[in-house]
């Protein structure tokens, strides 16, 4: 397996992974999980010239978990690396987000619901979706595209943002989000990997609750022992949160992920909120 984007996510999947290599845009980066006994290379696919040592082995699958480039709607880095990569792997897993849905005003969706991105954010990430259908399409590779929402889990979570005492937005004005913690994450992206059945599919992945942001941070300060957030009208959260905790928050949907459920056996150890956020403090 090829883990390209090695971060926060990737970086536990490549561990997680036998005989994995991480695909880093640093080289620092890349040392990092060299000295962690991680196969790992430098590769910066922001640049058209960019090239893969012709020695790496061809692997059985690509987990591509690079974010698109700012600005635009298109994910250009994601072009160099496709325009660029020789070897065909047999699965091609792409990492996207539940943003391509939209704002459906609370309501429920699944992944037959149509695409429609509001943001230049999540219109690269529909470019991107497009972008690895054709050329798996073009190179006989099955491709799986997974849909996330907000991950959480340890160094995730909005401790500071509570010890800052930042405020949110009140609840009769919040709209819904989703999450997933990042350990269930990489537990789908291996099981994807893996799968026959995932060829070709589309899945969402949360973890089945379905609840306003501020409540999430009301939980957690809870758990914490930290000061509850300060809530306030959405037209005062125009003047005092920042621009892209705000465009986060300007959409409010409910997700549904029975799919990756069904389909294949996925079971997300932590369902339950509370639990998650206590796996994920820092220990004492």
């Amino acid at each position: 397996m090829w883990v390209v984007g090695a971060g926060y996510v990737g970086g536990r999947l490549v561990r997680k992974s036998p005989h994995a290599c991480a695909i880093t845009r640093s080289a620092r980066s890349a040392g990092v999980l060299a000295a962690s006994g991680v196969q790992a290379i430098a590769c910066d696919f922001d640049h058209a010239d960019a090239s893969l040592p012709a020695s790496l082995p061809t692997p059985s699958v690509i987990a591509y978990l690079v974010p698109p480039t700012e600005g635009g709607t298109l994910d250009i880095r994601l072009g160099h690396f496709l325009e660029r990569l020789v070897p065909r792997p047999k699965r091609f897993v792409y990492l996207s987000t539940t943003g391509v849905y939209g704002d459906t005003g609370g309501g429920w969706v699944d992944e037959d619901t149509p695409t429609h991105p509001l943001t230049d954010r999540a219109k690269r990430r529909v470019d991107a979706e497009q972008r690895v259908k054709n050329w798996c399409a073009a190179q006989d590779v099955t491709w799986t595209i997974l849909r996330v929402p907000g991950i959480y889990g340890p160094h995730r979570l909005p401790l500071e943002r509570l010890q800052r005492g930042e405020p949110m937005i009140r609840h009769a004005e919040a709209g819904i989000t989703n999450r997933i913690h990042v350990d269930d994450l990489v537990q789908a992206l291996w099981l994807i990997g893996q799968a026959d059945i995932a060829a070709n599919r589309i899945y969402n992945i949360t973890d089945g609750l379905t609840i306003s942001m501020t409540e999430y941070c009301e939980r957690v300060a809870r758990l914490t022992g930290l000061p509850m957030p300060r809530l306030i009208s959405r037209a005062e959260a125009q003047q005092q949160l920042s621009p892209a905790l705000l465009s986060f928050l300007s959409e409010s949907r409910r997700v549904n992920s029975q799919r990756i459920i069904q389909e294949l056996g996925f079971a997300p150890r932590y369902q339950n909120l509370e639990q998650g956020i206590l796996a994920s403090l820092p220990s004492t």
